[in-house]
């Protein structure tokens, strides 16, 4: 990774840690739960995607990098909070999918988002397969 991919990915995560912290509290934002790879504790990201049949995609912006995909190569059972209610589901790493073509396909203000923090960083796309009606939050 380049010196300045490094110092962005650095710049960016800083931010989003504090970021995050309060977004993950708004009860409309979308939450992926990811399992702690080295805790076991529950882990929860906001993300953004589109949920797609009983599917839910999202496109991380840093790849391999991001914690949560981390979290989902070490166990792929996650669950997804989305409108409140939570699903269960196993997530899917897909380094083979076009994540520019997939940002298309995504809510646009989260895709713009991801497309400016993201470039040189290894978009990675990621599948999560609801399993369930969900439950309230």
């Amino acid at each position: 990774m380049s010196s300045y991919a490094e110092t962005k990915y650095r710049a960016v995560t800083a931010f989003q840690r504090r970021l995050n912290a309060v977004v993950r509290r708004l009860p409309g934002q979308t939450l992926l739960e990811t399992t702690g790879r080295v805790s076991g504790l529950p882990r929860r990201t906001p993300v953004g995607g589109r949920r797609t049949g009983d599917s839910f995609w999202l496109v991380s912006e840093f790849g391999e990098r991001s914690q949560y995909v981390r979290n989902i190569r070490a166990d792929p059972r996650v669950r997804v909070r989305l409108r409140g209610r939570w699903y269960p589901g196993t997530a899917h790493v897909l380094p083979d999918d076009d994540p520019l073509a997939r940002l298309r396909r995504l809510p646009r203000g989260n895709s713009l988002a991801v497309r400016a923090m993201g470039v040189g960083t290894g978009l990675l796309t990621v599948r999560v397969e609801l399993e369930g009606q969900g439950t309230e939050s």
